[in-house]
């Protein structure tokens, strides 16, 4: 699969109107590449657009951004090296989220740690490639407990239904991708949703609601996805994250502009103070604990 079967990031997005909080964190982003010196993994279900570092931070600078989790993406594998480095070059303003194999050893995560790495994550949505195998998942939540890390859980909404017990069975707090990828187009009371709702009454789980661009079925500006948002934040105002997703992975139609989705702020989290829990408070909280 080739880098020309996805759109690019979006080139110039707008300047937001809604203005950020002091400490605002994008909580889910991405680095890809540069792919000369840091090779996406042959495996790879797919082929992304270099994404480097410094557009990223450009990015965030832009949108009024001071603070930002990477997520480590399916097309890097589990060499965490191009989000490590990103981290590394933030001075301490990012933190980080890694995939990792079922064998990791103990001074492996010592080390990811020691790089800002604060949790791991598992994939079960389809365009990806095979699901995460549920042992392994296991294994690695059993070996990253103790460093009081958390699991980031990406899933097509018809797995839910499944997933669901497995993640209770789970002893670590775990943290759901893009609003469980609903289909804004069911409407609320959807089953998929409710299953969501539901899961989020334990307080171990936390959810982004980002993906408002990949929940939508009206495309730009994606309000069809609002509701779902605000009522999460609403329901778990301490439990929610917010995200660009940048550089916009797999996306084939409606390349979000960035500084649309920020300003799809003010309708998902209108209160201010909900939009300091979600984008303030709440990272800093699971990121940053020693701040909290």
């Amino acid at each position: 699969m080739t880098a020309q079967t996805y759109l690019s990031y979006h080139p110039s997005p707008k300047k937001p109107d809604v203005a950020l909080p002091a400490g605002a964190c994008d909580a889910h982003c991405h680095v890809f590449g540069p792919a000369a010196r840091f090779p996406f993994a042959p495996e790879r279900t797919y082929t992304p657009v270099d994404a480097p570092k410094e557009k990223l931070f450009a990015l965030h600078r832009h949108l009024g951004f001071e603070r930002a989790v990477i997520v480590q993406a399916s097309c890097h594998g589990t060499d965490n090296a191009a989000t490590l480095d990103a981290i590394a070059a933030s001075g301490g303003r990012y933190g980080g989220i890694a995939m990792v194999s079922a064998d990791i050893a103990e001074s492996e995560i010592v080390e990811l740690e020691r790089g800002g790495i604060r949790g791991v994550r598992f994939n079960f949505v389809s365009h990806l490639g095979r699901d995460a195998d549920l042992d392994a998942v296991r294994s690695v939540v059993e070996k990253i407990g103790p460093f009081g890390w958390h699991a980031v859980v990406h899933f097509d909404a018809d797995r839910l239904e499944t997933l669901a017990p497995v993640l209770r069975s789970l002893p670590v707090t775990m943290v759901i991708d893009h609003m469980g990828r609903v289909d804004a187009g069911r409407g609320l009371d959807q089953p998929a949703f409710k299953m969501l709702l539901n899961l989020l009454e334990d307080e171990r789980f936390w959810v982004k609601v980002s993906g408002c661009e990949r929940i939508s079925r009206e495309g730009p500006p994606f309000c069809d996805a609002v509701p779902f948002a605000r009522m999460l934040v609403e329901r778990f105002p301490d439990r929610v994250l917010w995200g660009t997703d940048w550089p916009h992975p797999n996306i084939r139609r409606h390349m979000p502009d960035d500084g649309q989705l920020v300003d799809l702020l003010a309708e998902i989290a209108p209160e201010a103070g909900h939009l300091k829990k979600l984008l303030v408070d709440n990272p800093t909280r699971l990121y940053w604990p020693e701040e909290a």
